[in-house]
C-alpha cells in the first residue's frame, strides 16, 4: 500500500483564471464560498487588470496541487504593493493586503506559509520593511502576525468616500 504524495504548495501570481477563486476567499473570511457562484463584475476586471499589469502590485496565489500547476485548488491569497519612499534609505516597502485562507483550511500552517513566502519576495526585491493593517476586532489575526515578528508600531486611519 503506497502513500499518496504530499500535495504541493504554489505561491504564484495570480491568473485571470483565479479570479473567482480569489473573490470568493475575499467575499466571506468565515466561510467557504464556491468561485462558481462568484459574479465577475467589469469593476473586478479592472481592478485585476491594474493590479496585473503595475510592476508594484501582485495578487498572489497560494495553490495545493500535486503537482504545483495552474489548476490547482487555490487555498489562499494576498496581494503585495511595493511602495517608493524617501525613507528607510530610498528603500522600497512592501504593503501587505488581501490576506486570506480558505475558512476550511485553517489552523493547519497555510497562513504561516502564505506570509513567509510574500515575506521572502519582499526580501527578495530589497525591501526595507513590510506592513499590514488589520482590523482592530480581528485579533486572532493579530496574535498570528506578531507570531510571525510583526509589532505594533502605528494607528491607522481611514477616510471613507
Amino acid at each position: 500500500m503506497s502513500a499518496e504524495p504530499a500535495p504541493v504548495l504554489t505561491l504564484r501570481p495570480a491568473t485571470r483564471a483565479d479570479l473567482p477563486a480569489v473573490l470568493a476567499l475575499l467575499a466571506d473570511e468565515d466561510r467557504v464560498v464556491d468561485p462558481a457562484a462568484v459574479t465577475v463584475t467589469e469593476t473586478y476586471e479592472r481592478a485585476f487588470a491594474a493590479i496585473d499589469t503595475d510592476p508594484r502590485n501582485e495578487m498572489l496565489v497560494l495553490v495545493e496541487d500535486a503537482d504545483g500547476h495552474v489548476g490547482g485548488a487555490v487555498v489562499g491569497c494576498v496581494q503585495a504593493t511595493y511602495i517608493p519612499g524617501l525613507g528607510k534609505g530610498g528603500a522600497e516597502r512592501a504593503l501587505i493586503e488581501a490576506v486570506r485562507i480558505r475558512a476550511d483550511r485553517r489552523g493547519g500552517g497555510l497562513g504561516r506559509i502564505l506570509m513567509e513566502r510574500v515575506i521572502a519576495r519582499a526580501r527578495a526585491r530589497d525591501c526595507g520593511l513590510v506592513q499590514l493593517t488589520s482590523n482592530k476586532q480581528r485579533e486572532h489575526a493579530h496574535r498570528f502576525y506578531a507570531g510571525l515578528g510583526f509589532a505594533r508600531s502605528h494607528d491607522g486611519f481611514k477616510l471613507r468616500f
